[in-house]
């Protein structure tokens, strides 16, 4: 349990603090022979040299952060396994299907992509603007705050805001410091560990409850099964649940950008397989099966359950070994979003509106600052959610499947022009923000939000071809295999990523 003095433990402190100072050194040491140049490949794409190692470990802990383990844990059923399994799925089309796309057009952001698909760069601009709404406004302060609620329930016990400045610090340091290679390979380092010490957690919580996870537990939060008013409505799996999976795990940049930093395509795909078999494996357990436990011993506590669980079952000194882990996921997830971020600005908008970056580590540390102090000041208004990632899901809403429909668009037909897809993009942000904020709330519209996801994903894309063919007179042609045609050829065969 959580000590009830200000500041916890102090074996657990000296202990998480000493293993931080460790991964810290473990990854100077790794990259201390490392060159620069400056270059937005260096910075952003890690030089194009991470093996399949640091890709697979990147991405693992990129999304595996407090969010999902906080998160998760903190609805208290098994049902949101269901984020985990489906997202084996996603990976597997990011390996297959979009990363020989992103290195056979040699891009540094997925939305390069987009202005060489449409002929123009209004629509990359556009999609840019969304992906950094995002990432200031909603991933970066609940990273921040999730890993600071996690650190103070499993007995940090200093003000939220103080520990979310901590961290935030930190990572802005990686970013600054090492840009994506320092992120890739902490987020390794630290993943391992993280990875570690969670399956013990479920071990010693199960062990806590005499390996019954069902006593005194409603059916509801067993069942993986979920009715019309759960999280995860099972009809949804099959309508809106595919589509999530496909814009996080292949069109968004945090995650892309670490496929995309190896020196060829075999060598991405290697390691996002290696994260599919991570995510099938072992993440589905380790996000619901302490929260259902921390049900049985405390109630319904929400997003409390996880740190509060691992106050009871890890003794000071390996609660401090986890609490450690756990500050350099939020650390390097951070760094990852922060590094992401910084690309996209630099490349997509310092480059195109301002001027020739002449070295992107100067630029670099300077957005980082920018972005780590607006993302301290957003930390408080998460506090009020009851659940973290479930507020993040409907939130998502606004910007993914509008930013799908673009590249679907752009990626199943020919003669779009970039201003249709503009027109699908910002009609898809109106109405899931529609929806979300107004019909819904006020019961006009009784449709789960993962359901709306595909009225919005549809609906854009219909926006966009109407609005090419009767707004500005083109003519779309469906034309996949354009795309698609070199995606059979052997990965060695294709060419290295410069």
């Amino acid at each position: 349990m959580a000590p009830a003095t200000t500041g916890g433990d102090p074996t657990q402190i000296a202990v998480c603090l000493g293993l931080t100072l460790a991964i810290a050194l473990a990854t100077w040491l790794t990259l201390r022979r490392e060159g620069h140049d400056g270059s937005r490949k260096d910075v952003y794409l890690a030089g194009g040299k991470l093996n399949w190692l640091f890709v697979a470990g990147a991405i693992t802990l990129t999304n595996l952060s407090t969010d999902q383990l906080v998160g998760m844990n903190g609805n208290q059923m098994l049902l949101l396994a269901w984020w985990e399994i489906s997202g084996f799925v996603g990976l597997l089309i990011l390996a297959y299907v979009f990363v020989p796309i992103y290195y056979r057009a040699r891009v540094t952001t997925v939305t390069e992509l987009l202005e060489q698909r449409y002929g123009g760069g209004g629509i990359r601009t556009l999609v840019s603007a969304l992906f950094l709404f995002g990432m200031v406004l909603i991933y970066l302060p609940a990273g921040l705050y999730s890993g600071a609620l996690f650190l103070k329930t499993a007995g940090i016990d200093y003000p939220l805001l103080v520990l979310a400045a901590l961290l935030g610090v930190i990572a802005a340091a990686y970013t600054m410091a090492g840009g994506l290679r320092a992120v890739a390979v902490m987020e390794t380092y630290s993943g391992i560990g993280v990875l570690a010490i969670a399956v013990l957690v479920v071990i010693l919580a199960l062990n806590a409850v005499d390996w019954d996870i069902a006593r005194g537990v409603p059916p509801e939060r067993l069942t993986m099964v979920g009715a019309a008013d759960s999280p995860i409505p099972f009809h949804t799996l099959f309508t809106g649940m595919i589509f999530i999976q496909i814009y996080y795990w292949s069109t968004n940049q945090p995650i892309t950008q670490k496929a995309m930093a190896a020196p060829s395509v075999k060598e991405a795909q290697k390691g996002v397989l290696a994260a599919a078999v991570v995510r099938i494996c072992i993440i589905p357990a380790i996000v619901v099966i302490p929260g259902v436990v921390a049900f049985q011993l405390f109630g319904d506590i929400d997003d409390a359950a996880y740190g509060r669980l691992v106050g009871e079952v890890l003794p000071p000194w390996l609660s401090g070994v986890f609490a450690a882990a756990i500050a350099a996921a939020v650390i390097a997830h951070t760094a990852a979003v922060m590094n992401a971020a910084v690309g996209l600005y630099a490349v997509d908008f310092h480059e195109k509106f301002v001027g020739k970056v002449e070295n992107h580590w100067r630029l670099s540390g300077i957005v980082t600052l920018v972005l780590t102090v607006a993302a301290v000041a957003l930390v408080p208004v998460f506090d009020n959610a009851k659940s973290i990632i479930n507020l993040l899901q409907q939130l998502n809403g606004l910007s993914s499947m509008p930013i799908l429909s673009a590249f679907i668009v752009g990626l199943l037909f020919t003669g779009v022009e970039s201003r249709a897809a503009i027109v699908g993009v910002v009609w898809g942000f109106a109405l899931y923000a529609m929806f979300s904020f107004i019909a819904e709330p006020a019961g006009a519209i009784r449709l789960h939000y993962i359901d709306f996801m595909v009225v919005t994903l549809a609906t854009s894309v219909i926006a966009a071809l109407a609005f090419n063919r009767f707004a500005l007179g083109g003519r779309a042609r469906f034309a996949p295999r354009e795309v698609f045609a070199g995606l059979a050829r052997r990965p060695e065969e294709e060419e290295v990523f410069g």
